[in-house]
């Protein structure tokens, strides 16, 4: 019994020593490969190189290689940079570049942003929009064609004629409708927003104060006139008599002082006559 313990124990002992020299000779096979891998690196890195950058990233890290001059470093980021879809593998997830027309994708085959002159259609980049669809220049995207749309008529507006809804007999009525989508640079052009007719109605008296703005211009024109041609002086040269109250009251008073003046020298004239008349 202590026989067999004891065989065990070697055959134990042998083993652990066989797997010992086993895991250093893979070390050292390691180590001739990458002599610069070093297993403290930065910034997400599993391992790393003092020439290469990053060479495996740490669990759900994105590997992906940035390009310094005409040298290539790994680095891991928690996200892929723009321009990048990232893709997980069991042993690595690493990021890969878009296509060239495609400023950012969501993986291979389906992008989500074009580059300048490109336009977003279906996950695709295009130079031009497929027939149907129209180039929309501020999202770079091609859209449905927008065509313009107008709201339902009114009612007839009543007769009416130079402003006022009587005295007349033919005049016109108008309907309007308001626009109520505004169309897209392809789309249909919007039709008219009012329309007018004639239209023939009863001749009825206008009542005191129906008369139209129009009616009372007219009035205000022809009284214009009128006092205009009072204005105008006649053949013998007479000018019209346009004074104020005040001006008149002062017309009268310095008549009445010129007579006053004319009667009193024409007095004494008479006084200096009989004067010299008498003995």
């Amino acid at each position: 019994m202590h026989l067999r313990l004891i065989s065990w124990f070697f055959i134990i002992l042998n083993f652990m020593e066989y797997i010992g020299s086993q895991n250093a000779s893979r070390g050292r096979r390691q180590r001739r490969m990458h002599p610069n891998v070093s297993q403290g690196c930065q910034g997400g890195c599993a391992t790393c190189s003092d020439y290469n950058g990053c060479l495996s990233c740490k669990p759900r890290l994105f590997f992906v290689l940035e390009r310094i001059g005409m040298k290539q470093i790994g680095v891991c980021l928690s996200s892929c940079p723009s321009g990048y879809y990232g893709t997980r593998y069991p042993d690595i997830n690493k990021c890969t570049k878009c296509k060239a027309d495609c400023d950012t994708c969501f993986n291979k085959n389906f992008c989500t942003k074009c580059k300048n002159g490109f336009y977003l259609h279906l996950g695709k980049c295009l130079d031009n929009c497929p027939e149907g669809l129209e180039a929309n220049n501020h999202t770079m995207e091609c859209v449905s064609i927008v065509h313009c749309e107008a709201s339902e008529w009114s009612p007839w507006s009543p007769c009416m004629k130079k402003g006022k809804t009587c005295g007349f007999k033919r005049g016109t009525e108008t309907r309007v409708r308001e626009i109520t989508q505004h169309p897209s640079a392809k789309g249909n052009l919007c039709p008219p927003t009012s329309e007018t007719r004639k239209c023939t109605v009863q001749r009825k008296k206008c009542q005191k104060g129906e008369r139209g703005k129009k009616e009372r211009e007219r009035k205000r024109k022809k009284l214009n006139k009128e006092e205009s041609k009072d204005a105008i002086p006649d053949n013998k040269g007479l000018e019209p008599s346009r004074e104020t109250p005040e001006q008149r009251e002062n017309k009268d008073k310095q008549q009445q002082k010129k007579r006053k003046v004319q009667d009193k020298q024409q007095k004494s004239s008479v006084d200096l006559f009989w004067g010299l008349k008498s003995p």
